[in-house]
């Protein structure tokens, strides 16, 4: 850029060796002579001061070493968005095929044209485009108007994360050239809004929309001042914020500012909702690392979404959440990194479903603080879940009980059919169950449960911890008293069970009792058996039913998992086939 500055400068976004920063000042800055650009930088550790030179202040930064002066011609103001298209796009032709001649018919005009060839593949190869990504491209503007539209009106897919980008007019003025764009990527641009409101259709065919790291609210600017936090909407209450706040000063990101330089600084903040009105049929919405607190519930707005991903948002809570928990379609919510610890859905009881989230079947909350087994016995009443992620949270933490753990949400969350990304197989969501009805028996029988489900008095602390438990019960039959009863795990006759053997297809055959160890393999009971039989281990095959649910064959088909792994109990019967 020249040493001439203009005064729209103030707010662009501009780049300088590689690194991005705001434009926050532009004028002289004596004793030096000559121009300069004030910038706060997106990194604070690029800068050196916080807007201050011998005294004087130029401009306000977030933070006491964001700000520095640089000459103009050191900075980069960025290309258009058609621009830099064909300069990742367009494929540059050879010498020789550059300096051929053609003579073409203009009018009645024979017209000798050098490189034709050249500039009709261009134009091919650039209506033909679909998915363009330009992401640290420099991009700042949308360029000549109709330019987009004319060259490559077939875009569908759009990234432009990590531009240059400091306005939505900007990205409208790209968007309303292209009538077909379902995914626009905006990532780390730093985005005011645009000046005008009425922007019906602009993005009437966008279905994923990409925020992350942008700045964004979700309907209101909140700040800080003192002690206290005030929220209020800044287009509507700026009078109110500035009765409020005048004079005072406010602490953002450990540098202390005036109100009228926060006002200034917040004003355009560009809001959730508002951009949301804009996308009639959006169906993804991502804006991770925003500092979004929800504000407000969307009530005509994002009635289409079906994924939000709000991670990396620390000032979200349990209580925000309820402003988004009757989105009608939303079916994934990703909510890593929030710092969420509990959730609760006052509306249903002990055993019911919850009328929050109707829809939703996947949710993620990895890298949280959840660390009470009632945050997995509210998501049961989650009517829709059949997903869940909950990776790297003091529960459930990888280490040696990583199995318990996960039986044990499997357990309580009966509906789930992958947890972790790892199928819940209906083997392993029967062991799971029967493992957590046997370890939770005795606490059961000592709140007042009873094998006559006409005597149960079970107290509603027991209710509320295991609101499951009476299912199970109901399911695989009340814990009989040896199954509760304390046992030495290293002693081999309290590792035996007593299994009757049958042969479905082989009516001549006696039907056998036989003590095995719980930790023997099927590889091992196979091979017993072979020898037994006198039959190739190849050949057989391996079942049981249990005399607690009768008529229901479970399949032994893994040969390296023991017994106990499929939860065969004293008396069930194994059914032997070749």
């Amino acid at each position: 850029m020249s040493d001439t500055l203009t005064p729209d400068v103030i707010g662009r976004r501009v780049e300088v060796n590689g690194e991005h920063a705001t434009v926050r000042f532009a004028g002289v800055v004596p004793p030096v002579a000559g121009p300069w650009l004030g910038v706060e930088w997106d990194n604070p550790e690029r800068g050196k001061h916080d807007g201050s030179h011998e005294g004087t202040v130029y401009f306000k930064c977030r933070h006491p070493t964001g700000g520095s002066f640089i000459r103009p011609n050191k900075v980069n103001f960025g290309t258009d968005f058609l621009t830099a298209i064909k300069n990742r796009y367009v494929l540059e032709d050879g010498p020789e095929e550059d300096r051929k001649e053609q003579i073409v018919t203009l009018g009645n005009k024979p017209v000798e044209t050098v490189g034709f060839d050249s500039l009709m593949k261009q134009q091919s190869q650039l209506s033909k485009l679909q998915e363009v990504s330009l992401r640290n491209c420099a991009v700042s503007c949308a360029g000549e108007k109709g330019g987009v539209a004319e060259a490559c009106p077939n875009i569908r897919r759009v990234d432009l994360s990590k531009n240059l980008l400091s306005s939505w007019d900007e990205v409208i003025h790209i968007a309303d050239q292209l009538r077909h764009l379902e995914v626009l990527n905006l990532s780390e641009n730093k985005l005011k809004f645009p000046s005008g409101s009425a922007l019906t259709g602009t993005f009437s065919a966008l279905k994923v929309l990409v925020l992350n790291q942008t700045g964004i609210t979700w309907a209101e600017a909140h700040v800080q001042c003192g002690s206290s936090r005030h929220g209020l909407d800044m287009q509507k209450d700026a009078s109110k914020f500035v009765d409020l706040c005048m004079g005072q000063k406010f602490s953002t990101s450990n540098c202390v500012i005036s109100a009228k330089d926060h006002i200034s600084m917040w004003m355009n903040v560009a809001k959730v909702l508002r951009c949301a009105a804009w996308c009639p049929g959006l169906e993804e919405l991502y804006l991770e690392s925003n500092n979004i607190v929800i504000s407000e519930r969307p009530t005509d707005v994002l009635q289409t979404v079906k994924l939000l991903d709000l991670s990396s948002n620390q000032l979200i809570d349990e209580n925000q959440l309820y402003l988004i928990a009757h989105l009608p379609r939303l079916e994934q919510l990703i909510l890593s990194d929030v710092g969420i610890s509990s959730i609760h859905f006052p509306d249903a009881g002990i055993g019911c479903k919850t009328s929050m989230f109707p829809s939703l079947q996947y949710l993620v909350v990895n890298d949280n603080q959840i660390s009470q087994w009632s945050f997995f016995n509210e998501l049961d009443k989650l009517p829709s879940l059949r997903a869940l992620s909950c990776l790297r949270n003091p529960l459930t933490k990888e280490d040696k009980e990583a199995n318990t753990t996960r039986q044990l949400i499997i357990a309580s969350i009966g509906q789930l059919k992958t947890l972790n990304k790892c199928e819940i197989l209906p083997k392993e969501r029967r062991t799971a169950e029967l493992d957590y009805r046997k370890a939770f028996g005795n606490e059961w029988k000592q709140a007042g449960g009873h094998q006559d489900p006409d005597k149960n008095r079970l107290s509603e602390e027991f209710l509320r911890a295991h609101p499951r438990y009476q299912f199970l019960c109901l399911k695989y039959g009340a814990p009989e008293d040896w199954e509760l009863k304390t046992q030495q795990p290293f002693m081999l006759k309290n590792q035996l069970l007593t299994l009757k053997i049958k042969y479905p297809d082989q009516l001549d055959q006696k039907v056998l009792e036989k003590q095995l160890p719980g930790s023997m393999t099927i590889q091992k009971v196979k091979g017993w058996l072979s020898r037994l039989l006198k039959v190739p281990v190849s050949d057989l095959l391996l079942s049981y039913e249990s005399p607690k649910e009768p008529g229901i064959e479970i399949k032994l088909e893994n040969d390296l998992q023991s017994l106990r792994f499929y939860s065969v109990e004293n008396e069930d019967c194994l059914l032997v086939r070749w």
